[in-house]
């Protein structure tokens, strides 16, 4: 009798979810908000992408990728991964799920790709075995970056799939070539649009336009560590780091200009002019640039229950200004902006939104912390 209490009493323990150490509180909006510590000991951490079964694939940047379970448990590193070139701010950074993940297994991940002078940004598709010795298979890279290479920086890297399937990917301007961005023979400072297969779609802005990529769909971008589908909309949404001012927020679309490094909010890094002005004919405005800058990376448009208030708000991380920034959005406007876990005091690298209608976030650090974040208790 008294083992099968045990037993029992451990069976309810496993149902009710995993003790994590207590979780700091912090006060937002919404109510009192509890951090609790998911994951330790990453490197790094630069993406998180939820499995159908509850666990996820968080990357980092020094070249692994591994599965974490829900109660924090972290495999090995997993096989068959490319070299990566993780060097300032290369290496392996975003990845996500296909949408028919369920069936066909497949992720898309993207990395700085080692090449002659540097690294370019490229993209792969793999099918994952996320077994006790977890593996990738039938690794693929679909898109090279085309252009000058970068030494170490502005790589973007985020990647997003709409619902025909297809692929946007984002790319920085690789900071010594910025004037690139405005060059629509290369990849440098742009957003592409692929297939799964990496190949064109018909309908991309560009397709057959003498001296331009056809993958490209917009330009005259910075460095984009942020994307996300708008979900009223349909949209793609993206911010992009700017220099000393002029971060930004924009809805790319088709073909468009925006501006870097011609218009634009900042000063280069040395305090020197860097734009003609903020305005230009046949360039685009931003919805909203932060001056000074927040250092943007990670974007999520929240759709779970748990903060039903904050229902289709903007979430994104600050690096530098090591905070959660909350967007209420109308539309393409943004209504008003709260600044979260200001006490926390970690660069946060990623958000998502949860299965569970919890804020998942990583912390970029080389003591790297997987944290979820929900309503206090």
């Amino acid at each position: 009798m008294h083992a099968r209490l045990i037993a029992a009493l451990a069976g309810a323990i496993l149902v009710s979810g995993p003790a994590f150490p207590q979780a700091p509180v912090f006060k937002s909006s919404a109510g009192n908000l509890q951090v609790e510590t998911v994951a330790t000991g990453l490197v790094n951490p630069w993406a998180l992408a939820f499995l159908p079964d509850g666990r996820m694939l968080v990357t980092e940047r020094p070249g692994r990728m591994r599965v974490l379970t829900r109660d924090g448990k972290l495999s090995a590193p997993i096989e068959g991964l490319p070299k990566v070139a993780a060097s300032g701010q290369g290496g392996l950074l975003d990845v996500i799920t296909d949408r028919n993940f369920a069936q066909n297994r497949t992720i898309y991940f993207c990395y700085s790709d080692p090449v002659s002078g540097g690294a370019q940004t490229a993209l792969a598709r793999a099918v994952l075995d996320a077994g006790a010795a977890p593996r990738l298979a039938d690794v693929k890279r679909i898109f090279q970056q085309e252009g000058p290479p970068s030494s170490g920086n502005h790589f973007g890297c985020r990647i997003v799939q709409t619902p025909d399937g297809n692929l946007f990917l984002t790319m920085g301007d690789h900071y010594a070539p910025r004037d690139q961005a405005q060059n629509l023979g290369n990849h440098i400072g742009k957003i592409v649009r692929i297939a799964p297969d990496g190949s064109v779609p018909r309908d991309n802005p560009f397709v057959g336009k003498q001296g331009a990529k056809p993958e490209i769909w917009s330009y005259g971008h910075r460095n984009s560590q942020g994307a996300a589908l708008n979900p009223a909309s349909g949209k793609l949404w993206m911010h992009e780091h700017g220099p000393r001012g002029g971060d930004e927020i924009n809805v790319p679309q088709a073909g468009k200009n925006y501006g870097w490094p011609v218009i634009g909010y900042g000063i280069d890094y040395s305090g020197l002019k860097i734009h003609e002005g903020t305005q230009k004919a046949g360039m685009e405005q931003p919805i909203i640039q932060w001056t000074p800058v927040i250092a943007p990376s990670g974007m999520a448009f929240y759709q779970g229950d748990l903060f039903p208030a904050w229902r289709g708000n903007v979430f994104i991380g600050g690096l530098v200004t090591r905070i959660l920034v909350r967007l209420d959005v109308n539309g393409e406007k943004i209504v008003s902006e709260e600044r979260l876990l200001r006490d926390l005091n970690e660069r946060i690298r990623d958000v998502r939104t949860g299965p569970d209608g919890a804020l998942w976030l990583v912390t970029d650090n080389s003591a790297g912390r997987v944290l979820r974040v929900t309503p206090a208790k």
